[in-house]
């Protein structure tokens, strides 16, 4: 079994739901305090054991790539000023991890977002982390699933119990085997106007070679886009995959309100 060293963050999305701030800036870049949502992700692959991480964005999101490359004119700047402890903090931002970027022509789906970053993946095992979903937990988020992954050596998605009227909102799973936070799944509906369980998928992921597999036979041609849990879809009629509670205080920043609540949790953390 193969140790998951990288993580994967589609961030090619055009947050429509924050129009018109997103016209202009990247959701993923939206301030929560003084760090944008997409670092808390970067920072829990990193406390989670990720080496590297491949961020797929946009055409026009420049300010993603802008925000973890080097600034040597910047820098220069606070050198001459003497700014020691602002440059540390920009150089830790930019270290943190082997962060590559791909690009995602047109919005066909998270799906096809991840496979337009195959060749850079390759046959590994990786993670996947939706911009949407912030955590504050003791253990990170995405350790938890991974020391799951190491168990059981199957794909793992990230759940959490809802109000089951609220199923609409969320991909859904049915269990099959249930032990306390896991779960061995029977099958997956997609956002049903009637609840098969209260366990609703987030956006945490460990994805094997199997299933990338399985999502790049998937056909995306009668929708229109390509969806991981397409290709999940398909590899359950052959192979298991298990969903786990994560534990800790869950922010759904592509909300309005998640992502004010994000903002006033870590404001006093």
């Amino acid at each position: 079994m193969k140790k998951i060293q990288l993580a994967v963050i589609p961030a090619a999305g055009l947050g429509t739901r924050f129009f018109p701030i997103t016209k202009s800036i990247a959701k993923e870049m939206l301030p929560i305090v003084d760090k944008p949502c997409i670092q808390y992700l970067v920072e829990e692959a990193v406390k989670s054991g990720i080496k590297e991480i491949i961020i797929i964005t946009g055409k026009e999101k420049h300010s993603i790539k802008d925000y973890f490359t080097p600034n040597k004119v910047l820098i220069k700047e606070l050198k001459e000023k003497g700014k020691t402890a602002l440059i540390k903090n920009l150089e830790k931002i930019e270290k943190m991890a082997k962060i590559t970027f791909v690009n995602q022509d047109k919005p066909l789906g998270d799906g096809h977002a991840l496979l337009c970053a195959k060749k850079e993946i390759g046959k590994r095992p990786f993670a996947v982390l939706f911009g949407d979903d912030i955590y504050d937990s003791r253990t990170p988020a995405l350790k938890q699933l991974i020391t799951q992954y190491e168990k059981l050596n199957t794909p793992i998605i990230g759940l959490i119990k809802i109000n089951k009227k609220d199923s609409k909102k969320y991909g859904m799973i049915v269990p099959k085997k249930s032990s306390t936070q896991l779960h061995k799944i029977k099958s997956l509906v997609e956002k049903p106007t009637k609840a098969p369980s209260n366990l609703a998928i987030i956006g945490k992921y460990i994805v094997t070679k199997e299933l990338f597999d399985d999502l790049k036979a998937a056909d995306a041609k009668e929708k229109g886009e390509l969806r991981l849990i397409d290709g999940m879809i398909r590899h359950l009629a052959h192979s298991p995959i298990h969903g786990y509670e994560i534990s800790g205080k869950r922010f759904d920043t592509g909300d309005k309100k998640g992502y004010l609540d994000a903002v006033i949790h870590f404001a006093k953390t």
